[in-house]
């Protein structure tokens, strides 16, 4: 045969080859997790007094689930429910305070690492510190930058963070003029850079709207200010304690500064994962890790930051609990809306099946990987459970269409809600519901293993 015709022959070949070829790298993931942004902090969840472009966007171009939960209603016992799959009956840390991660808890980390994943942490830990078992380094982490204490993530105006280095977490110091989220979104950026050739893991824990309330750039807050440099927000300036936050006088322009910061940040993401290809393989979810908080000057009742929900941070109503939850990317359904009861700790059995890994044992949460494709999930729950401490002993179970919710505070009485019928909480239908009211008593005993740490009265 004439060379002539034998070249488009071979050529036809090899790009009918390359056209058909399936791409054989693990699926890449990467968790955002604010800090205390409310359910109703985002446009696409209901906020008017500002808008959040690129998470709608997000949102329209994937899935937008309207019943997602986080772990806790307080940040360090929502975290490790996210890290272990366990839910507040079950998992070693549930409430605040330095109690670290022990070398025994496995880490969704640790099971991606183990998987062939390269992972990274980015922002807040707050599940052990260097001198302890909980150091990120030690809990499935390749590479970290962010804080490990979460009062020292409080503030965002620090001379240090924490970094891995040589497989050892050791002080980075920074700018104590610089905005700490500066530092750590230009991480994960470059560790996405960085790792595109292989399968990975990110964490991107956001450390704000979380008090302090300081945008990062004056640029943030200028589209809340007028011309003369006021407000647009009728203002009530927060002023320093010993030992509080910073004074801030525009604390409302300022948390608007610092949610659109963060929507355009999560743009700048979705814009590089596209520019390098990795959309098509790269799964996204944004949540945030409890309800709104009020510190610092932040006003989550003209924000109207907990929506149609009752109560916000350390509250067990709906409020404090019920985050939004985006997923997109990857082998993502497009323009959906998702119903499923779920809750963070639902997230490390999804991993195990995107991943197609062995199934870890004593995890509390169930696979929402199907929900990713628009199907049915494979197995709905039949409670959620939470507990909290910081006001006695508080409890709430979620079964189906009931939330009941027991406080030390309130004589440890059940109130019963129909969430179906009153997303609110506002009707209390325990006396006329005994039978369901002693099924809640049941489950909240069920759900609950005893903890020396985490005693029934503290």
């Amino acid at each position: 045969m004439k060379l002539s015709l034998l070249v488009p022959i071979v050529l036809t070949y090899f790009i009918f080859a390359f056209n058909t070829a399936t791409p054989t790298s693990k699926p890449n993931i990467i968790y955002v997790m604010a800090d205390d942004l409310g359910y109703g902090d985002l446009s696409c969840y209901g906020q008017k007094k500002f808008q959040t472009p690129h998470l709608d966007q997000m949102a329209n171009e994937g899935i937008r689930y309207t019943d997602y939960h986080s772990g806790s209603t307080v940040c360090a016992p929502s975290r490790c429910a996210l890290m272990t799959g366990k839910h507040m009956g079950h998992a070693y840390i549930r409430g605040n305070g330095e109690i670290p991660l022990r070398d025994e808890d496995f880490t969704v980390a640790e099971y991606l690492k183990q998987n062939g994943y390269h992972t990274g942490m980015f922002g807040k830990w707050g599940l052990g510190q260097v001198h302890n078992a909980g150091s990120p380094e030690k809990q499935g982490w390749d590479e970290f930058l962010g804080y490990t204490n979460h009062v020292h993530a409080h503030h965002f105006f620090t001379n240090n963070l924490w970094i891995i280095k040589e497989g050892k977490t050791v002080i980075q110091p920074i700018d104590s003029l610089r905005h700490s989220h500066l530092y750590v979104m230009d991480a994960a950026l470059e560790f996405v850079k960085n790792n595109q050739a292989k399968p990975f893991f990110m964490y991107l824990a956001i450390t704000m709207p979380h008090a302090e309330v300081f945008a990062p750039t004056p640029e943030s807050v200028s589209p809340f200010l007028a011309a003369n440099k006021t407000s647009i927000f009728p203002e009530i300036p927060f002023i320093q304690k010993a030992g509080n936050y910073r004074s801030q006088p525009q604390p409302k322009a300022n948390f608007a500064g610092m949610i659109t910061h963060l929507d355009r940040d999560m743009g700048r993401l979705m814009e590089l994962l596209t520019s390098l290809g990795l959309t098509e393989n790269t799964y996204v979810f944004f949540t945030s890790d409890n309800g709104p908080h009020q510190e610092g000057g932040a006003d989550p009742v003209f924000f109207d930051s907990n929506g149609p929900f009752r109560g916000i941070k350390r509250d067990l109503y709906e409020g404090g609990i019920r985050v939004p939850l985006i997923a997109w990317g990857g082998k993502v359904k497009k323009g959906l809306t998702n119903n499923d009861i779920l809750a963070n700790w639902d997230f490390f059995p999804t991993v195990e099946e995107i991943v197609g890994g062995k199934k870890s044992s004593g995890l509390d949460g169930l696979s929402f990987a199907s929900t990713l494709k628009g199907k049915s999930m494979k197995k709905k729950h039949e409670s959620l459970y939470w507990e909290f401490y910081e006001r006695g002993f508080d409890q709430a179970v979620r079964m189906g269409d009931w939330k009941a919710v027991k406080q030390s505070s309130k004589g440890s009485k059940i109130e019963l809600y129909n969430l179906k019928k009153d997303l609110g909480e506002e009707n209390n239908l325990a006396s006329q519901y005994p039978d369901i009211v002693a099924k809640a008593e049941k489950s909240l005993a069920d759900n609950r293993i005893k903890s020396d740490i985490w005693p029934l009265k503290r």
